[in-house]
């Protein structure tokens, strides 16, 4: 081989390796892109207004100022930064109202955390307050680690922890403190005590 062409065949490895090097980089940046975790919302709704329906009958109403939809990501939620407000309306369609700063509704498991100033108010007067609530849509089931205060024409108690259904009437507390109307023999008497 005459030294010209050694010296074309050395120049043109050299520039294949080149852009061999300078495709695997872009590659590699590339897949780097692909791989990184995108934090931003595939939607933003404000102002919403989001039905749920079982068998045509209209189970929950929630509004909200406005909606990060989260749901192209692995674990699907919907964000609520600006606070939200669900109605729920039970088999006699009456309505309980659950309202709070913000919210986030995971897809998946169908939970809603509730955070910020919760309140929850039964179509009986009830009213339940507390920092931090989940909902278990699918259970219908309300649930908190957080110190809460309950009140109705019976009770009027302060606990931390609890894990009831949206009626109240199977629940759980922690150390509970408050007022309860007890029914013994017809008379009724108040119970203040810590139980």
């Amino acid at each position: 081989m005459q030294f010209s062409q050694l010296k074309i065949l050395k120049n043109r490895v050299s520039a294949f390796a080149v852009i061999l090097f300078f495709s695997c980089d872009d590659g590699s940046s590339t897949l780097k892109q692909i791989n990184q975790f995108n934090e931003n919302p595939v939607g933003i709704a404000y102002d919403i207004q989001m039905t749920y329906t079982d068998s045509a009958v209209v189970k929950a109403i929630l509004t909200a100022p406005l909606n990060l939809d989260y749901t192209h990501l692995n674990f699907k939620y919907s964000e609520f930064p600006e606070g939200l407000k669900i109605i729920f309306y039970n088999n006699n369609n009456q309505e309980n109202t659950v309202v709070a700063d913000y919210g986030i509704l995971y897809n998946q498991t169908k939970i809603v955390d509730l955070q910020g100033n919760v309140v929850l108010l039964s179509d009986d007067g009830s009213r339940l307050e507390t920092s931090q609530m989940y909902w278990d849509s699918e259970k219908e089931w309300l649930f908190t680690e957080h110190p809460f205060t309950f009140k109705n024409i019976n009770y009027d108690m302060a606990a931390i922890r609890l894990d009831t259904n949206r009626e109240f009437s199977k629940f759980q507390t922690g150390n509970l403190t408050g007022t309860m109307l007890v029914k013994e023999n017809n008379d009724s008497l108040n119970v203040d005590e810590k139980l």
